[in-house]
């Protein structure tokens, strides 16, 4: 079983968009997929049509696997699974702290419930938080989108710097470039100058800023459904072949 996270300490960078695409993706190369949804506000959960299970709370998510499982769902895709948040996941930092050994209970729930799955796909909240360095120590790989922009440099600085203070296995960071306007010229200066900076941390593949993906919330569905030979398409298979396969995609 793997686990990949998609995560941003940084809101509104497409990580949503990023992790149904994946989860996706995953699933059409045959494999089976469970997205977990970690956001209260369960946007994930919504592209796939699925509704929250009530009965999940923070405490059963942790605690109770039987639970936990009845709680998956199945989406409208062959293979792929969907966990989705309801509200008391919000108070997942609360009840983290409160538990011995808090920084591995993600894993252990994943690993408990989750076994059925190849792949695990995190979608997950955008701070720095008990669940996040659970998510950090839960992860096989962390996926990071980052929009070429000041603001976001400096927020993918403090993500580094933090793994850097505790001790975490940076290796586990695979950043790509999300949102990218090629004809801004500060598009493109930020993504040399992070590039050089963070040479081992970024992939090649970049996702565009693009209506198809906006468009996501009107059909509720992955990218390659409705657009399947649009740019945003394509850029979010490149990012699974490069990620799976360590193939870029010339497109």
């Amino acid at each position: 079983m793997k686990i990949i996270a998609c995560y941003s300490n940084k809101g509104g960078v497409g990580k949503t968009a990023t992790s149904v695409n994946l989860a996706h993706a995953y699933a059409q190369a045959g494999k089976q997929v469970l997205l977990c949804d970690l956001d209260p506000q369960g946007a994930s959960s919504f592209y796939f049509r699925v509704k929250p299970s009530k009965k999940l709370t923070e405490a059963r998510f942790f605690e109770d696997v039987k639970r936990f499982t009845n709680a998956i769902r199945a989406s409208d895709f062959e293979g792929l699974d969907v966990l989705p948040a309801n509200l008391t996941f919000r108070d997942f930092d609360v009840f983290l702290s409160r538990m011995r050994n808090k920084r591995s209970r993600l894993k252990k729930a994943l690993t408990s419930a989750g076994s059925d799955y190849d792949v695990i796909v995190l979608d997950c909240p955008p701070n720095f938080s008990t669940l996040s360095e659970n998510i950090f120590k839960a992860a096989d790989e962390i996926i990071v989108p980052v929009i070429p922009t000041t603001l976001s440099e400096r927020t993918f600085d403090q993500l580094i710097h933090f793994f850097d203070e505790n001790k975490l296995r940076k290796k586990k960071l695979r950043a790509f470039f999300s949102m990218v306007q090629l004809r801004k010229t500060l598009h493109h200066e930020t993504m040399e100058n992070m590039r050089t900076a963070y040479s081992k941390r970024f992939l090649q593949t970049s996702v565009p800023f693009a209506a198809d993906i906006e468009k996501m919330g009107q059909h509720r569905a992955p990218v390659s459904t409705y657009a399947g030979r649009s740019p945003a398409s394509a850029a979010y298979q490149a990012l699974y072949d490069e990620l799976e396969n360590g193939v870029v995609s010339s497109k």
